[in-house]
């Protein structure tokens, strides 16, 4: 899989986010030529998962705003890339209720820019568009959706990532399909792994609390969810983009997801993190009436495993295992871009389930 990617130019928009730099890492392990565009790094933060993860030297970065077009535009003409990488987002839920006219600028005007940027090269032979679980239509139902499914995702966040699929879908039948551009979507269910320190996501607040010694505090601790270690679904993107660069034929929308034994609870995810952790970590349930959130989901994935003879390779708790493995190097001010590589080479090396 890594082989391919040596010497290919690769332009990945939100390449400093928690997958764009694992994504970053394991291109750079490969030997590719990467080019990145993303929002500069907080000033106000002291955690730098890219710096930390020590590609910067690898990765030729410009930053800057994916809602500004002239910005993106000049990055991307400077790059001519071979193989395209959409990952740029505003990703969370919590958020998306806060500031929806954001999240759908970023999103889906975002993406608008993007595909405008390939529609005027001549240099682009694969996309992927990168999206998630939550852009169908959700009537939670104890089966997985799959990619035939309706789009209608239901809050600003998922709705906005539907609409991206969908201008992804027009783009590539109005534009792409004839002139041997391959297109593709990926709807990942939730990741968690080393690095990701968003807020209101599940893992990170964990880790937050047990970094600081105290109770996980929980909202919503039966809603269950496809997790998987962010080395899944970025294994899954390269080799999408691997074969419909090879052949057109592979160009579609694909789920990625873990096995029906890895779709969990948020409880029983937060028990696997405290056994995990260690030291007597525990955490207590404080549900309340947030905003809507979807209590089941699910994805079925039989067409990528079919089609591209992808299969997921660590369970749940292996995921988390890792993810707890890097924090606790983090910790103790370990080098954690070392541990990155230690554990691709690890999943690299560990055969699909």
């Amino acid at each position: 899989m890594l082989e391919f990617y040596k010497n290919k130019k690769v332009f990945i928009t939100g390449h400093n986010g928690f997958k764009g730099t694992w994504l970053c890492k394991m291109l750079t392990m490969a030997g590719a030529k990467i080019y990145g565009f993303s929002l500069p790094e907080q000033s106000d933060s002291n955690f730098d998962f890219f710096r930390l993860s020590k590609i910067s030297a690898n990765v030729n970065s410009k930053y800057g705003d994916i809602r500004k077009f002239e910005a993106l535009k000049t990055a991307f003409e400077e790059a001519q890339p071979e193989i395209v990488f959409h990952l740029a987002a505003q990703p969370l839920v919590i958020e998306s209720y806060k500031n929806p006219h954001y999240t759908y600028e970023t999103n889906v005007m975002g993406t608008v820019n993007l595909l405008e940027c390939v529609r005027h090269s001549d240099c682009v032979k694969s996309l992927l568009n990168v999206t998630t679980d939550k852009v169908y239509e959700n009537k939670e139902w104890c089966w997985g959706y799959r990619e035939n499914e309706p789009l209608d995702g239901y809050d600003p966040y998922s709705n906005s990532k539907s609409c991206s699929e969908l201008v992804t879908h027009s783009y590539n039948k109005s534009f792409f399909s004839n002139n041997g551009i391959a297109v593709s979507t990926a709807r990942a269910g939730n990741v968690i792994g080393g690095g990701d320190m968003a807020a209101d996501r599940i893992i990170p607040d964990c880790v937050r609390a047990a970094m600081q010694q105290k109770e996980i505090i929980v909202r919503n601790p039966y809603s269950i969810r496809p997790y998987q270690h962010v080395l899944e679904p970025l294994s899954a993107y390269l080799i999408i983009a691997e074969k419909q660069y090879n052949s057109v034929s592979f160009a579609d929308s694909y789920n990625v997801g873990p096995d029906n034994c890895d779709c969990v609870s948020t409880g029983e995810l937060v028990d696997i993190f405290c056994k995990k952790w260690g030291n007597g970590q525990n955490w207590k349930n404080i549900a309340n009436d947030g905003p809507h959130e979807a209590k089941f989901l699910k994805l079925d994935c039989s067409k990528i495993k079919t089609a591209l003879q992808w299969a997921p390779r660590w369970h749940v708790e292996d995921a988390v295992e890792k993810t707890a493995e890097w924090f606790k190097c983090y910790a103790a001010n370990g080098d954690v871009s070392a541990l990155m590589e230690k554990q691709i080479n690890e999943f690299m090396n560990t055969g699909a389930k």
